[in-house]
């Protein structure tokens, strides 16, 4: 049993054994931003490739959480570098969240997204002034400009890490293969 504090101070009791593993949160962007509910667009057989490492953390491991770095490549081109600091809402502060309202049960899967920043503050601050609907239309519009779509055989290559490879997540490389 692990006693943490997330980043508002609110206590964290880890029970158990907690363990990492590399996810891709594969989405079909073609199907997505033209059908909704969004879960068929993350629901195609081979979606979600998990592995090929559960690293099992020890307590001291919690301190170097913030420094594992998750990098992402397709067909060799670097396409993601960041670090778990650089999340929106980092992994402890995630599982205080969201113990809140879910029992979280041994062999639980959580995953917590990517390490992406948050938009400039004036884009949250206009943000926060639309409707739900007039958000998603500009999101998917601006999605729908986005030229970097997957295609037949390209291959994807992440990786999760820290510096000193105390922990190590493995590399995972997912080709991609056409629906049709």
């Amino acid at each position: 049993m692990v006693d943490l504090l997330d980043p508002s101070g609110l206590p964290v009791r880890v029970v158990h054994h907690v363990g990492l593993v590399l996810t891709n949160d594969v989405s079909a962007r073609d199907v997505q931003l033209t059908k909704t509910p969004f879960y068929e667009s993350k629901s195609y057989p081979t979606f979600t490739p998990t592995g090929p490492y559960l690293a099992l953390l020890e307590p001291e491991d919690f301190t170097h959480l913030l420094d594992l770095r998750l990098k992402l490549s397709v067909n060799c081109d670097l396409s993601q570098d960041r670090t778990l600091a650089d999340m929106i809402v980092r992994p402890v502060q995630a599982l205080s969240l969201l113990a809140r309202f879910q029992i979280l049960d041994p062999g639980d899967l959580l995953l917590t997204g990517t390490a992406l920043k948050a938009p400039p503050k004036a884009v949250e601050k206009i943000g926060a002034l639309l409707p739900p609907a007039v958000k998603w239309k500009a999101f998917f519009r601006s999605q729908a400009r986005t030229p970097h779509f997957l295609h037949a055989d390209d291959l994807i290559t992440a990786t999760i890490t820290t510096p000193d490879g105390r922990i190590d997540l493995g590399e995972q490389r997912t080709p991609v293969a056409d629906a049709q």
